[in-house]
């Protein structure tokens, strides 16, 4: 044979033996699906580690870890890893959220976003654009319509002509023995964010029966008041006849809620004080933290910690696991996380071995299941309603307990 034909020859074989190679090994073969190879899914998240007012939702990244963690575990999804980057931290900055989403999807190369959790979600239209599959805490509107962004409990806040989740307003009805008679005052942050907050919960008390006496996102977004007089005088003369109102709902973070209910209280106010964010034992290392918190009710749109279900218990031992082997406070922020990645996680097994954005969304677009830590869930129903489900815990003596147990409400029209 001819030097040529021998040299091509060789080099053929070379190739084929090494395709061989690689084939019988499972190795990473080359795939055109962003962030997917022969054995491992790449994600990302994005979280507010950090802000300026110093609320963290930092343990989010811990109960995503938690829940891939055990995924992996239990060999991957599929045959495939889930190799977690961790979460970008956006500071609640716009800027810096739509940042991280391109530094995920153009440098990184994932696959998903998961978790998603900030009150800012600058780059929501970027990864629907980029055929990011996204899940996150839906308390904004970008959750409610985009084809690749899903709410770990559904859209929380819809658009007119989709559903809103009863259960902060029923949960208080029942606190307060019925909605007939009695009144509230809503209260946020001067933002998009705590402008549709209002807007929504204003219509949801209403249908629940209340009385809302007053319902303004008036305080300031980027820097906490130090005198919160002004807001509490207003507050508590918006009741019938001048009085104070029978509840207070706060749909703010928690250094604004610790100043607001430290002064409600210093001005005498015994009603019911009600709020989305403090359910979180680390917060009661601080005495003016604990006393300000203390017979708070704060809703839980998932089982409370102290329940005994086995999804709660196999939650723990993940979270602990996680943490390594160390009891870690629960916090909303970790069930968060962890509730974020295990939607992902289940859409995608369903998927099948054949992963790419289709098949991810076709698996989404008929995924159901029953007895979550959020209750029952279903696609593409979550992209237009919550999964309607949730609890209220009450401060009591420095220990949280369960002042209106779990359970799924009808959800009402949003117009």
């Amino acid at each position: 044979m001819p030097r040529p034909l021998r040299v091509i020859a060789a080099t053929f074989a070379l190739l084929l033996v090494t395709a061989c190679n690689s084939a019988s090994s499972g190795g990473t073969a080359p795939s055109s699906v962003r962030g997917v190879t022969a054995d491992s899914i790449r994600v990302g998240g994005i979280v507010s580690m950090t802000t300026a007012s110093g609320y963290s939702k930092k343990d989010t990244d811990l109960g995503a870890r938690a829940r891939y963690d055990r995924a992996n575990a239990e060999g991957g999804i599929n045959g495939r890893r889930i190799e977690y980057l961790g979460a970008e931290d956006d500071g609640q900055d716009p800027a810096r959220n739509l940042a991280a989403a391109r530094r995920l999807v153009q440098q990184d190369k994932v696959f998903a976003v998961s978790p998603m959790s900030s009150v800012t979600f600058a780059g929501a239209g970027f990864l629907d654009a980029q055929k990011v599959p996204t899940v996150g805490w839906g308390t904004l509107p970008s959750f409610c319509g985009p084809a690749h962004l899903y709410g770990f409990n559904g859209c929380l806040v819809p658009t007119p002509g989709g559903t809103l989740n009863q259960t902060w307003p029923e949960g208080l009805a029942a606190v307060l023995g019925g909605a007939r008679g009695k009144s509230v005052a809503l209260i946020a942050g001067d933002n998009d964010a705590g402008k549709f907050g209002i807007r929504t919960f204003t219509q949801g008390f209403k249908a629940a029966g209340f009385q809302v006496a007053y319902a303004k996102a008036a305080v300031p977004a980027t820097s906490m008041p130090s005198d919160w007089s002004a807001y509490t005088k207003e507050i508590l003369r918006s009741g019938p006849g001048g009085r104070a109102p029978d509840a207070v709902v706060s749909v703010m973070q928690t250094p604004y809620n610790i100043g607001l209910f430290t002064a409600l209280k210093r001005s005498g106010y015994k009603g019911v004080i009600s709020d989305p964010t403090d359910y979180d034992p680390g917060l009661l290392a601080k005495d003016a933290t604990k006393q300000a918190l203390d017979g708070v009710h704060v809703l839980l749109q998932f089982q409370p910690f102290e329940s005994d279900s086995p999804a709660m218990r196999q939650f723990k031992a993940d979270i602990r696991k996680a943490a390594g082997g160390k009891d870690v406070p629960l916090n909303m922020h970790a069930m968060t996380g962890y509730m974020s990645a295990d939607l992902f996680l289940s859409i995608a097994a369903k998927a099948g071995k054949d992963l790419t954005v289709e098949s991810f969304q076709k698996a989404a677009a008929g995924f159901s299941d029953t007895g979550t830590l959020v209750g029952d869930r279903a696609e593409p129903k979550g992209q237009k309603e919550s999964f309607g489900c949730g609890a209220l815990v009450r401060l009591k003596n420095g220990r949280y307990e369960v002042a209106v147990p779990f359970r799924c409400y009808p959800p009402i029209p949003f117009g």
